[in-house]
């Protein structure tokens, strides 16, 4: 068991500073999984991009992803449950991971665009400034994820349509997958952006993001959990993963409609972060498995 403590946060620190080559090495030597599968026959992938964009908060805790030794150690004990399959992140947490010795073996989705800081006028404007199509290649990882929201009253969402395009393409290049996250999504009277979550908004991001690019046979879906999940999975040939989301005070609820929505053929597989790193117990290790129970056929 990989214990994440202050010795060797600080581990980490002294590499980083006096040894930086360190972290492609290990990317280059570390072992390499078996395929996209999952070791239940669906890929469930821990999430922490979220700090990136400046999105902290799970729960009633503003901060709760900000302090990086806490973040890192929710995550390595969640990548060590059984049937944990791998990681989407950032360089970052990515290499922080690398350090540890937590990704042997492991999927690893980098995370592309950044550049939307959570609640900004420019949060649509949505830069790739995380990995590209050609890093992710190098280091040998298996997937780049980018998000997509269409706001249809901004004019900086076409920008933010043809990146994702381009890097679909490029990622298909090096045929590796593109992790495509949509969402049709709208700034609400206080200036917040927010994602609609109904069944028809969800359909039609999906099927919009289905035909980025100029072949979509390295692509998938990211999609969130909502009430008519048969008529979302039934827009698209495309592999599905479902999004976890923010952290549910009924847990219970939630599980059950992920319970549901995995038991489509359409659905290879789950990306939850604070979920599972955050739960309201504060149970990282029992929130884990009861989701790889789900998933287990």
């Amino acid at each position: 068991m990989t214990t994440v403590n202050a010795e060797s946060i600080a581990g980490v620190v002294t590499t980083r500073a006096l040894h930086p080559e360190r972290i492609a090495e290990l990317a280059a030597s570390r072992q390499q999984p078996t395929g996209l599968a999952g070791e239940t026959g669906r890929l469930l992938l821990v999430a922490a991009d979220h700090p990136a964009r400046g999105a902290l908060r799970a729960g009633d805790n503003a901060l709760a992803m900000g302090d990086r030794a806490e973040l890192l150690s929710r995550m390595v004990r969640a990548l060590e449950r059984p049937g944990v399959d791998g990681v989407l992140g950032t360089a970052d947490i990515i290499e922080d991971l690398l350090l540890l010795g937590a990704l042997e073996g492991k999927v690893v989705i980098g995370s592309m665009n950044r550049g939307g800081l959570a609640g900004t006028v420019f949060e649509i404007d949505d830069r790739f400034t995380g990995y590209d199509a050609g890093s992710i290649a190098a280091a040998g990882y298996q997937g780049g994820k980018m998000l997509f929201r269409i706001d249809p009253e901004d004019h900086a969402t076409p920008a933010t349509m043809q990146a994702c395009a381009n890097a679909v393409d490029e990622l298909a290049a090096h045929q590796v997958m593109a992790m495509v996250e949509p969402f049709i999504s709208r700034r609400d009277p206080d200036g917040r952006i927010r994602n609609d979550l109904t069944t028809d908004a969800v359909v039609r991001s999906a099927t919009v993001a289905a035909g980025l690019a100029s072949t979509s046979a390295y692509t998938w879906l990211k999609l969130p959990v909502v009430d008519d999940m048969d008529a979302v999975l039934a827009a698209t040939t495309l592999p599905v993963v479902l999004l976890g989301g923010e952290v549910s005070a009924d847990q219970g609820a939630q599980f059950a409609a992920w319970s549901k929505a995995l038991a489509s053929p359409n659905v290879r597989g789950m990306v939850v972060g604070r979920t599972l790193l955050f739960p309201p117990d504060g149970n990282v290790e029992a929130a884990v498995d009861a989701t790889v129970e789900m998933m287990t056929p």
